[in-house]
């Protein structure tokens, strides 16, 4: 039987969803073209297979997704996963903060980052950039208005660009979407 994972960690965990996935094997031509332009080249996850109810959707959310998470310009694909991981720690999702936080410590092989995230969670102390970056993607995701121009300032001095910056907030505001849409859709669970 399965438990529901309730704590931060770097080991992720299973996705279940509320509903009965879309079945691969019955899928609609449209279902099934819009599956293939998602991420994952290891098969097609029950995340994905979810979002298949609407293929329409997930045919304009992949692309999207993909564009902002693994763009070539601006923020470095670890920042950008450290962005998702400061809005996923505000929001409380436990699944997306282990897989890009595992996927920031592949980046960086800097492990010792995300434990202290996962450990003091805002009130984490990072190397400065990270700080900036951490700090600006789990403001943005408590209260978007409310954003302390500080925050703002402070990216500039740690030396983020106006693309780096822009780059944070995409980041920081699809994973506030994908967060609460993994949560109304599904939980974390773990053998």
């Amino acid at each position: 039987m399965s438990r529901l994972v309730h704590s931060f960690t770097t080991k992720i965990p299973v996705w279940s969803p509320y509903v009965t996935p879309v079945d691969l094997a019955s899928a609609t031509s449209e279902q099934m073209a819009a599956m293939q332009v998602t991420p994952s080249n290891k098969g097609v996850s029950p995340y994905v297979l979810t979002l298949a109810h609407d293929p329409e959707s997930l045919a304009v959310r992949s692309p999207l997704f993909n564009k902002i998470m693994y763009g070539k310009d601006g923020l470095t694909a670890a920042e950008r996963e450290l962005g998702a991981v400061g809005a996923s720690v505000v929001n409380r999702c436990i699944y997306c903060a282990a897989v890009h936080a595992s996927r920031f410590n592949g980046l960086t092989k800097r492990p010792e980052v995300m434990d202290t995230i996962f450990r003091d969670e805002r009130d984490a102390r990072l190397e400065p950039r990270e700080q900036a970056i951490f700090d600006f993607a789990a403001q943005l995701s408590e209260t978007p208005p409310k954003v302390e121009e500080a925050a703002v300032e402070n990216l500039d001095t740690v030396g983020l660009d106006m693309l780096e910056a822009v780059d944070l907030v995409f980041s920081a505001a699809i994973f506030g979407w994908a967060n609460r849409l993994m949560h109304t859709l599904g939980e974390p669970v773990a053998d």
